[in-house]
């Protein structure tokens, strides 16, 4: 991981970013709003974890949004991919290591609520963490031993919720409950999901919010919603439509998080 932070303070120049956005599937176009980006492939990075997800570019991009200095992750590894819940250690460390302070997730997830159809934005206000998985497994400190009553920055979120206010674009809030996958719920599975108070279901983010809170960082995070829960329907869930119907919400995420962030120039 020294290795990772050596190679980008090399390269960061007078960029100091406190801020940093991991991007799901979908949210591609918020780096392209990034002013004299530099890019890095994950594969260049030292100890950089390489995603075989086919919609994650998985690449590391330093600029500024606005005036803002920003450091975005473009794709993320998976607990699924490996079965390591502390996959994304290393990028998440790096950052802090850094200068940075904030880390805001992003990902794809499935609606249980009726009134939050396929291309809504929902910012997370709590999290469940269902897979039974915790990357601080196996760290042998008393450091393991997180708070996650306050998960969720309250700062970010207020910040988060008044960037959609000035563009005017809806955003809801709610509890994300993390799936392993890589296969999609159950129907049952998503009424008990229902029952247990999650409004999405996804299969990212979770560990990263417990890795940031270990280092020290302050997180938000918010979903764009491709689906609704299976049996909502009746029709079958896929990678394919939620690489399909991302990029509808993620134009809309992406304007909050650019308002967001460009804001505090």
């Amino acid at each position: 991981m020294t290795g990772a932070a050596e190679f980008l303070r090399d390269k960061l120049g007078d960029l100091s970013p406190r801020h940093a956005i991991v991007l799901g599937s979908g949210l591609g176009s918020l780096v392209e709003a990034v002013s004299a980006p530099v890019r890095f492939s994950y594969a260049d990075i030292p100890g950089f974890p390489v995603s075989s997800v086919s919609s994650h570019a998985g690449e590391l991009v330093l600029g500024r949004l606005g005036d803002a200095p920003v450091a975005i992750l473009s794709g993320r590894v998976h607990y699924y991919e490996r079965g390591d819940a502390n996959a994304m250690r290393v990028p998440i460390e790096t950052l802090k290591r850094i200068g940075v302070e904030n880390l805001i997730l992003t990902n794809s997830a499935g609606s249980l609520r009726e009134d939050m159809p396929p291309g809504s934005v929902m910012r997370i206000a709590d999290h469940i963490a269902f897979s039974g998985a915790n990357p601080l497994i196996g760290v042998e400190s008393d450091d393991r031993f997180v708070g996650m009553t306050n998960a969720y920055d309250a700062a970010l979120a207020v910040q988060m919720e008044e960037a959609a206010e000035r563009l005017g674009i809806p955003l809801a809030r709610g509890v994300y409950m993390w799936f392993s996958g890589p296969s999609f719920e159950t129907p049952a599975e998503i009424r008990m999901a229902r029952v247990l108070g999650a409004d999405a279901v996804g299969m990212s983010t979770v560990p990263e919010v417990i890795l940031a809170r270990f280092f020290g960082m302050k997180v938000a995070a918010a979903s764009v919603i491709t689906n609704y829960g299976a049996g909502m329907t009746g029709a079958e869930l896929s990678h394919h439509e939620t690489k399909e119907m991302a990029p509808f919400g993620g134009q809309r995420l992406a304007s909050i998080l650019k308002e967001m962030i460009a804001s505090e120039g």
